[in-house]
């Protein structure tokens, strides 16, 4: 059970407090400290050193390495296709067209000072007649001159970060938008206001929110500068400035009818981004089953391992001429038990969140294709209905020449964030797992050393046993 290496998801719990309602009513005040020295309160993805093709995907795990017995079969596929993690696979060049709006979207180096910094802490626990509900509280520091103040402090629900997430989606249909934990429970969790489950989902929201910090293009939405500054009535005040729900409804029907319809020729560049994105999600999905099957071993292994101790400290207490030597097993299988415990805790913050994370990243990026299709789809249809004339002719050709417009932007866009999303995921995916082999090293290294040193005292004191009753 214990031999297939570790990899969990025990975040580390922080008791939720219940406050009632008197957290809304202090829930956003702008404060006016500076900045902090350096990064702190802040991730920014992707910051290891950039990878080739073979490294990433030998990042992977590897299928024989891991004894599953029914999952044999699924572990094929760790052996195939390894052009997946290949940075170089897919690189469009990216057309420039003096003719098109293309220029309107730009994808700069980021800054090497990072002037917007975010950090989400202190969940509290508000209970109402109606429902209940946690708050987390927001820090923003910032020294951007559109900020009215140069740090904020705000309290938001879940259902805020998803409100901000489907703004920055209808604002930037095909920029890569990082994904949000699930609604109601990680894989696991069974009580939704289970304090592991409320950590691990704070940890998830202030990677939400960094990651959105230091994209090039989402860090400067307008609706995610509301979500930082907005006390809790403002906030409430812009969400009702949006499309009414006729609109909403009108804007779904066309999108279901685009999708009907389909996508007739799909250039090659985005078929290449397709079938990588299939071929990820299954991957990474096994990846995801795979580790969430090792912690769950590791953890009964951990179990086990720990009831050997107390029995080998009572079996000395029977054994007169055994007790050094039986106390001795017994401290060994502590250390042993100390050192499980803290890979474990370490691997499921350090992998597991990773490899779940990219799962909702792939559902993410299957979005992103149909929504870029979408917009191709419309133009086919106005293209199609000018060739066989079903409409006014002068009305259809500047739809057209808007829906071109339309069309190269969104592709250009989504190009440039491919690339930059495929650099962070393979630095994020290798990270993560050489972090999980260095303490795999460490862990075995320690509990090597604990069983040596034990073994070799006892075979001095043999020794000693040995040269005195011979003397």
């Amino acid at each position: 059970m214990g031999t297939l290496g570790g990899a969990g998801l025990a975040a580390a719990a922080s008791p939720a407090r219940t406050l009632g309602m008197e957290g809304e009513r202090r829930a956003s005040q702008p404060r006016s400290s500076g900045l902090p020295a350096g990064g702190a309160g802040a991730e920014s993805p992707g910051s290891g050193a950039p990878v080739s093709g073979s490294s990433g995907s030998s990042a992977l795990l590897q299928g024989e390495v891991l004894d599953l017995d029914e999952d044999e079969d699924d572990l094929e596929v760790f052996s195939k296709d390894a052009s997946l993690m290949d940075v170089n696979s897919l690189s469009p060049m990216i057309p420039t067209s003096p003719l098109s709006m293309i220029n309107q979207i730009k994808f700069e180096d980021e800054p090497d000072l990072k002037d917007l910094f975010i950090t989400v802490d202190e969940p509290e626990s508000h209970v109402t007649t109606i429902e209940t509900f946690i708050t987390y509280r927001i820090i923003t520091k910032t020294s951007r001159g559109e900020f009215d103040s140069s740090e904020f402090e705000v309290r938001r629900r879940y259902q805020d970060f998803l409100w901000l997430k489907g703004k920055l989606e209808e604002a930037h249909p095909t920029l890569i938008i990082p994904p949000l934990p699930e609604k109601f429970i990680v894989k696991g969790m069974v009580e939704r206001f289970n304090d592991d489950f409320i950590e691990t989902r704070r940890k998830a929201l202030h990677k939400f929110l960094n990651r959105i910090a230091d994209h090039p293009t989402l860090t400067f939405n307008e609706d995610f500068k509301v979500f930082l500054t907005a006390q809790a009535w403002e906030l409430s005040s812009h969400k009702k400035q949006g499309p009414g729900l006729l609109s909403r409804m009108g804007q779904t029907v066309r999108a279901v009818a685009s999708s009907m319809r389909g996508v007739k020729n799909r250039p090659e560049e985005f078929m290449d981004m397709n079938n990588f994105i299939e071929t990820f999600s299954q991957k990474i999905n096994l990846i995801d089953k795979i580790s969430q099957r090792i912690y769950k071993e590791e953890r009964e292994y951990f179990e086990e391992m720990k009831e050997y101790g107390p029995i080998h400290i009572l079996w000395s207490a029977s054994e007169e001429d055994l007790v050094d030597s039986l106390k001795g097993v017994a401290s060994c299988i502590d250390k042993c038990c100390k050192a499980t415990e803290k890979r474990m805790s370490g691997l499921s913050e350090t992998l597991l969140p990773v490899v779940h994370e990219y799962v909702l990243y792939s559902e993410m990026l299957m979005g992103v294709m149909k929504r870029r299709d979408q917009i191709q789809a419309e133009l086919d249809s106005k293209v199609e209905a000018l060739t066989y004339k079903k409409a006014d002719t002068e009305l259809l050709t500047e739809e057209i020449g808007k829906l071109e417009d339309k069309v190269e932007c969104a592709n250009n866009a989504l190009k440039a964030d491919w690339e930059r999303w495929k650099q962070n995921m393979q630095n994020d995916i290798k990270s993560a797992f050489t972090d999980m082999a260095e303490e795999n090293i460490s862990y075995y290294e320690q509990c090597l050393a604990t069983w040596e040193s034990f073994l070799t005292s006892q075979t001095d004191l043999h020794l000693e046993e040995t040269s005195e009753e011979k003397s």
